[in-house]
This record gives C-alpha cells, sequence and structure tokens, in this order.
C-alpha cells in the first residue's frame, strides 16, 4: 500500500495540508480519484455527504439544517479527523482561524467542525485541480 500510495503525486499533493498525514491523505485521494469528474468544489463537497439537507414545503423553512450524509462515509469520516488534527494545536491555521471565528459566534463543536471539513474540502479541491501545494 505504501508503494501504491507513494507513486500517487496527489497524496503529495494532499500531504502539503498541515494536519494531513500519510494515511489521511492516502484515504481522501483513494475516496475522491480523479477531480476532474466533478465540475466544481460544490458537487465535491456533495459526494462527501457534506452539504446541508434543505426541508421546506410551501411557505415552511425550515430553521435548522443537518447534512445530507448521502456520499461517501470514508472520506466524510477522513476529513472530520485532518480537521481534529488541523485545530489541534493550530497545526492548520487557516482552517483554526477559520474555527475560532465560528466559535465566537456561539456555534457547537460539531457544526463548527463540519463548516470546517467543508472549507478543508475546497481547499483538496483547487489544490487538486491546479496541481499546486498548499500555501498557507
Amino acid at each position: 500500500m505504501d508503494e501504491l500510495v507513494t507513486a500517487l503525486p496527489e497524496v503529495e499533493l494532499v500531504k502539503s495540508i498541515p494536519g494531513i498525514g500519510d494515511k489521511l491523505a492516502a484515504a481522501i485521494v483513494a475516496e475522491i480519484g480523479d477531480v476532474r469528474q466533478f465540475e466544481g468544489a460544490k458537487p465535491l463537497v456533495a459526494f462527501a455527504g457534506l452539504d446541508p439537507g434543505i426541508f421546506s414545503s410551501g411557505k415552511f423553512t425550515a430553521t435548522s439544517s443537518r447534512i445530507t450524509k448521502r456520499g461517501s462515509k470514508r472520506l466524510r469520516r477522513a476529513l472530520y479527523l485532518a480537521v481534529q488534527c488541523g485545530i489541534r494545536g493550530s497545526t492548520n491555521p487557516k482552517i483554526r482561524e477559520y474555527y475560532d471565528k465560528k466559535r465566537k459566534e456561539g456555534k457547537p463543536y460539531k457544526v463548527v467542525v463540519i463548516a470546517c471539513a467543508n472549507k478543508l474540502l475546497h481547499h483538496i479541491y483547487a489544490i487538486l485541480s491546479k496541481k499546486q501545494p498548499f500555501q498557507p
């Protein structure tokens, strides 16, 4: 497995993000596959199941919305772990800054971590589509 992972340039690109190591990078790249199959970051977020589900009927619109969880469970879990690693000890300053901002707004921990996972997935899409490493 290690030999296969080192042969993929996408894994090295994802590993350039602070807080993501060999195993998480391999899991993320394996679940995403070819990034060109997605037209943008939003379809990738929907593929991961991190997009909010919208509940409405007639004039009613729900005040709270949960993530759909329709997508890849493994990708969602890998992103959740990557965010936790990035937040812990401020390993990833961009994600930590976003995390602190959302916590100051009064959002619960898990809601903020999922929002950070969404943001991290946008970063991953940009890195893989441009084929350039993460730039802090």
